[in-house]
């Protein structure tokens, strides 16, 4: 066991390995102070509550990191479909019976914890379009097949569970779905003039779904998501009491914190200016306690993550390792540029956690299996060049 672990260390991508350690063991212990005042105050616990609850995860993402380097990604022909079943069956089951948080249902209730389908659909979707594209790659680009019946599966495949997810009213994860499904589609073996002809049907089924929903209910977006997009100058004496307090206290916090930073636990707005500090705008109080030049480097190295990523799939020894890092890359940029954009104002605030610092339990186990895919993938590459 120690022999075939030290094995696979040697053939990891040290640089991503080394990243994703450093960077999951900061965001653990940033968590301690941008969670103080909700542990205590809010859920009247030692200021170490998510501390140990994230601790928990990370330890339980360890052993699914260490499981999924040991598969090979030929077998995922096996589990893949099942997951994704099942997976979808979870996502229709939250419609019916799912906990409401923050004004989306998508939310399962166990007790101890909360589960999120929806984020464990994130890189099952991202497999399942890669296996797909590497069984039936060359028929997709052989202008003497049919290409209809194959391009319908693989956009039902992309395109179905984030259709549930809308319904879950959880746009943000929404957003994030279709960019997986968009980058791989764009980027998928099928001819150029047959992108453009789906993309063309696919607005106008959308289209028409949209106003079947419209005269059904009244309304296709609620009060609220459509709130959302009156993002601009949040700051403004009318936007700061309804939608634009958080981004607002956001700025504020990063003004705050300057260059240089705060100190380590000083931050002011945590302490009932910023909601969910620990979660979604945790950046916020990052910049407000580290400063500006911290807040930089941690975007670099997100950069760094994308790019050895992005590199790794360039030379994946097969197209579906290829496509599977493709995806985690886009899964990754999604979550960072969808968290930033929002919190900054360059686009509507969705809510959705931040790789590595974020608090969160499904999105971290979905993130390193996530990764760990993609050293299962460099390993074979590896292997595959000295045999």
């Amino acid at each position: 066991m120690l022999k075939s672990l030290k094995t696979k260390f040697q053939l990891m991508d040290k640089w991503l390995l080394f990243l994703t350690v450093a960077l999951s063991v900061f965001g653990l212990f940033n968590i301690v102070t941008a969670s103080s005042r909700e542990a205590v105050v809010g859920m009247d616990q030692s200021v170490y509550y998510y501390f140990y609850r994230h601790l928990i995860v990370l330890i339980a993402g360890l052993v699914a990191f260490f499981i999924i380097i040991h598969v090979e990604t030929e077998k995922y022909y096996r589990w893949i479909p099942l997951l994704y079943l099942g997976i979808l069956g979870l996502n229709i089951y939250v419609i019916i019976n799912g906990k409401l948080t923050r004004g989306a249902l998508n939310w399962l209730d166990l007790g101890f914890f909360n589960l999120q389908p929806s984020e464990f659909a994130k890189p099952i979707i991202v497999v399942a379009l890669a296996l797909y594209l590497e069984k039936f790659g060359k028929r997709l680009h052989n202008k003497k097949v049919k290409h209809a019946p194959l391009i319908v599966c693989f956009c039902a495949l992309g395109l179905l569970i984030p259709a549930l997810v809308f319904f879950q009213k959880d746009v943000g994860t929404m957003a994030i779905q279709l960019a997986i499904f968009g980058v791989m589609y764009l980027l998928s073996p099928i001819l150029w003039k047959e992108k453009w002809k789906v993309v063309g049907y696919l607005a106008v089924i959308a289209l028409f779904l949209g106003m079947v929903l419209y005269a059904r209910q009244g309304y296709i977006l609620s009060e609220e998501q459509l709130a959302r997009f009156n993002y601009l100058n949040p700051c403004s004496p009318e936007k700061y009491k309804k939608k634009g307090y958080q981004v607002c206290n956001a700025y504020i916090a990063i003004n705050l914190g300057g260059l240089d930073g705060v100190g380590i636990g000083k931050s002011t707005q945590k302490y009932s200016y910023i909601p969910e500090a620990h979660t979604d705008m945790v950046f916020a109080i990052f910049a407000e306690e580290y400063g500006f030049l911290a807040g930089a480097l941690v975007i670099l190295l997100y950069g760094v993550i994308i790019y050895h990523i992005l590199m790794l799939s360039s030379k994946a020894s097969t197209i579906r390792g290829k496509y599977i890092c493709l995806g985690v890359a886009t899964y990754l940029f999604a979550h960072i540029f969808i968290n930033l954009g929002g919190m900054f104002g360059l686009i509507p605030l969705t809510g959705v956690p931040l790789p590595f610092l974020s608090y969160g339990g499904s999105f971290t186990l979905t993130l390193i299996a996530s990764l760990a895919m993609v050293q299962r993938i460099h390993i074979e590459t590896k292997e595959k060049v000295k045999f």
